[in-house]
């Protein structure tokens, strides 16, 4: 599913800019603790994700990656062991959900510049909730650098230019991410939402800038 029919096209760069942080918290310590008990045989491939995402381990929660073709999107096997993450699909966020997963960056590795191009990211909002991660990554966004923390809510502009680098030398980051329909709730907190935490960083420009060179247009 590459597009949402009758869905209008959103202007990301008004609603969120690069990336903005949501007047919205989560309870960190049980949304961590549910996904550690996780078999690890769940984890170790891409998910179905291709391109840019190659570097990332990913587990499909609702929906599959788009690259697998027109499938629908529902919930998958994966999310009856983890009641607190659909409470927060599902109850939490009050906007329809679409496509969610968990994305498992590994320490140093670097997801290159891209834009999710496809008619389906222009009508969806991209929502990132961290379940592990540290000071020493950084989510590029619009030419800015921004660091989101364990327990916080974060709307990414995944129709500009981003990328993410975990310069972290030994700790894998983790995130819940989901793509939701607008709401007349979600688009409310947004406007209510922080979108001035962005700095400029020279070093991260370069290091993922570096990185663009193998990366490419995405759909996500």
């Amino acid at each position: 599913m590459l597009d949402v029919p009758g869905q209008p096209i959103l202007d990301k760069q008004f609603l969120i800019g690069g990336c903005r942080r949501l007047p919205l918290s989560i309870d960190a310590q049980a949304l961590r603790h549910e996904i550690s008990l996780l078999p690890a045989d769940v984890w170790g491939t891409r998910g179905g994700r291709v391109g840019v995402h190659n570097v990332a381990e990913a587990l499909f929660l609702r929906g599959f990656a788009p690259a697998e073709g027109d499938r629908p999107v529902e919930d998958r096997p994966a999310l009856d062991a983890l009641p607190y993450v659909r409470s927060v699909i599902h109850g939490r966020i009050a906007a329809p959900p679409l496509r969610c997963l968990l994305a498992r960056l590994p320490a140093g590795a670097v997801v290159a510049q891209h834009i999710d191009r496809a008619p389906y990211f222009s009508k969806t909002l991209r929502i990132h909730v961290p379940v592990e991660t540290n000071e020493a990554v950084y989510m590029a966004a619009s030419g800015l650098s921004f660091t989101m923390r364990e327990g916080e809510v974060w709307a990414l502009n995944n129709s500009a230019l981003h990328g993410v680098w975990n310069a972290h030398a030994a700790l894998s980051r983790t995130h819940l991410i989901c793509d939701f329909l607008p709401s007349a709730w979600l688009l409310d907190l947004l406007a209510r939402g922080d979108g001035n935490l962005g700095v400029r960083r020279e070093d991260v420009e370069a290091h993922i800038g570096n990185a663009r060179a193998f990366g490419q247009e995405a759909n996500g």
